[in-house]
């Protein structure tokens, strides 16, 4: 059935628990896991009046976002061992998160997508968005939603 699961993760609470039931899900079908991280770019505003945030805080910002995302696939990594599942992750730094996801899974060849959705709904919807929302409208390959 499926052979390469992606499992997109931001670190949050919500996408752990999707996390481990993808790894379940991969134990149970017999796949290997591709675990993936999107680092949101940073970028220089000219906030008026001519202040721009100093390139060294944004070069620390970026740090500390790779740092979190290695620590987090690091503790992906953690729990497809225990799980006795294959793994491989990506980490990158796509123009937006959706399109990431869905470029990692064609570039690894995954057979599904396995995501989790925060449950937004509403004015928070409608002002932040649902990267899930736009990987169903765009995504080729299948796209199992954890709630």
């Amino acid at each position: 059935m499926f052979k390469r699961i992606l499992i997109p993760t931001d670190g949050s609470a919500v996408a752990n628990k999707a996390v481990k039931a993808g790894i379940r899900f991969a134990r149970e079908v017999g796949a290997k896991v591709v675990g993936y991280y999107a680092i949101e770019r940073i970028q220089s505003y000219d906030y008026g009046g001519g202040m721009i945030v100093d390139g060294r805080v944004i070069a620390e910002l970026d740090r500390q976002s790779k740092a979190t995302a290695e620590k987090t696939l690091a503790a992906m990594a953690k729990l497809v061992k225990i799980g006795r599942v294959r793994f491989e992750s990506l980490c990158d730094t796509p123009g937006s998160a959706y399109g990431g996801i869905i470029a990692a899974a064609r570039r690894k060849k995954c057979d599904v997508i396995f995501m989790a959705s925060h449950g937004r709904s509403g004015f928070a919807k409608l002002v932040l968005g649902s990267v899930t929302q736009k990987v169903l409208a765009h995504s080729k390959i299948p796209v199992l939603v954890y709630r």
